[in-house]
């Protein structure tokens, strides 16, 4: 009998049918070693073409006998990369369910290089912190949908590999395996705002690999940071946990390997966005004379915002607000104080470059702040009350006197009816959606009603 011949094609890359589409879910899953895939998969795809074949000339027997050796390659140059890859549920933790496709061009973009020669990525291009995190809120701003098979205007990819392509300015669409190329390795404690935090599943790619571009932190312990991330349903941005709730310790932190600048002495950006109401600290310096003695405005209320999610709530009494006082003094100054500047330029005014740091997320937290006192007020309640502590203190497996107190004006504000046994210490589910509830009732909707509080849900709380 004649010997059937075997044809790979080439999906296109904007074929929305459903033959394309598994064939790029196959290809990235089947990419050669030096792109990032796993060397036993590719061994093995290699072999099973070949048993095909040997299968209709030979017979049954002798293809099964193949396919098992294929199933099961020997360790080596064409083995596994420690043993036999691992599979199991106990691998790594299943979500997030992100899957992704491969290496690609720009969708609807020529190809670089000769005619022919097939895909090679572009030379990488220059790119500032600033320049990183604009791209990236671009796509937040538009609520790009989730998808691996679809692209964008802009020509990357919609899921959370072409995202970070997009805002690294690649010149093409990368994976989660190859991403590490373009980047250096950093380690968690210098994070800052432009780096990625990546993690690979070599074994299976499609679960539970994902990247994330840092933000900035969102509080002064460093166990929360503003992600933005491409995942199902659309981008967003949101406090994450370091370095993610799920199989965070396989994550690594990388830097571009072409930043230029570091941020500080270019366009600013924002990353103090509240989980109350998703409004972001004016990017833009408003000058001297909107802060010091006599002043009176909302820049005021920002920069204290801004100072206590940097460790400076323990200077207010009452919490920020838009009159100057000796507490946005204090707290300023502590917080240029902590990068080391002094003299003149730590004398508790801030000038443009203490607004780009805390507005950008550059620099050390202020360490030290006094602790807030408590002061009776008329409502029966204290000041210290109206000060927000840090949205880490409300966190999965957190047990705080913060916790208990959130609880107890969640109850006295008629948003307790998720507690079966009253508040606690302890932060729960029945917490986060209480708090969620008191979200919603202030027309709060999306991200800034996630059932954490920020601090304008805190100030509208113990309002």
């Amino acid at each position: 009998m004649a010997v059937p011949v075997f044809e790979e094609y080439e999906p296109a890359l904007d074929c929305p049918c459903a033959g394309c589409a598994e064939q790029r879910r196959d290809l990235a899953r089947g990419l050669p070693v030096r792109a990032g895939g796993h060397p036993a998969a590719h061994g093995a795809r290699r072999a099973l073409v070949l048993v095909t074949a040997a299968g209709v000339a030979l017979g049954a027997t002798a293809a099964a006998a193949d396919l098992a050796r294929a199933e099961n390659p020997p360790s080596g140059p064409a083995g596994p990369l420690s043993g036999p890859a691992r599979t199991d549920a106990a691998a790594f933790d299943p979500e997030p369910v992100n899957p992704q496709g491969g290496v690609g061009p720009l969708h609807g973009r020529p190809l670089p290089g000769p005619p022919g020669s097939g895909y090679r990525p572009p030379a990488l291009r220059k790119s500032t912190r600033a320049d990183i995190i604009n791209r990236a809120k671009r796509w937040v701003d538009a609520r790009v949908p989730y998808s691996m098979d679809r692209y964008w205007y802009d020509g990357y990819r919609q899921d959370c590999s072409g995202y970070v392509s997009m805002a690294w300015n690649l010149g093409g669409n990368e994976w989660t395996g190859s991403l590490a190329e373009f980047g250096v390795r950093v380690e968690w404690d210098d994070l800052e705002p432009g780096d990625i935090l990546l993690f690979h599943n070599p074994s299976d790619p499609n679960r539970g690999s994902h990247v994330t571009i840092f933000g900035g932190w969102t509080e002064y312990t460093h166990s929360y940071y503003m992600a933005y991330e491409q995942t199902q349903t659309h981008t967003r941005m949101q406090p994450t946990p370091l370095a993610y709730w799920s199989n965070s310790r396989h994550y690594e932190a990388y830097r571009y390997r072409e930043l230029t600048g570091g941020g500080v002495d270019s366009e600013p950006v924002t990353d103090g966005v509240d989980a109350g109401t998703g409004t972001a600290a004016s990017p833009e310096f408003p000058g001297a004379s909107a802060f010091g003695t006599g002043a009176n405005n909302a820049y005021v209320t920002r920069l204290g915002e801004m100072l206590t999610r940097r460790g400076g709530a323990g200077f207010y009494r009452q919490g920020p607000g838009p009159r100057w006082g000796e507490a946005d003094r204090r707290a300023t100054q502590a917080f240029q104080l902590a990068q080391g500047w002094r003299g003149s330029a730590a004398d508790g005014l801030p000038g443009q470059q203490t607004w780009r740091y805390l507005v950008n997320g550059l620099g050390k937290d202020i360490k030290g702040a006094p602790v807030p006192v408590s002061v009776p007020t008329d409502t029966g309640g204290t000041a210290e009350a109206s000060v927000f502590p840090g949205s880490g203190y409300f966190r999965p497996g957190q047990s705080n006197s913060y916790v208990a107190r959130l609880g107890r004006q969640l109850m006295r504000k008629g948003f307790g009816r998720h507690y079966l046994s009253g508040p606690g210490p302890r932060w729960t589910e029945a917490d986060r959606r209480n708090v969620e509830a008191f979200q919603r009732a202030q027309g709060w909707r999306g991200t800034a009603a996630d059932g954490y509080p920020g601090p304008q849900t805190w100030r509208r709380l113990f309002a």
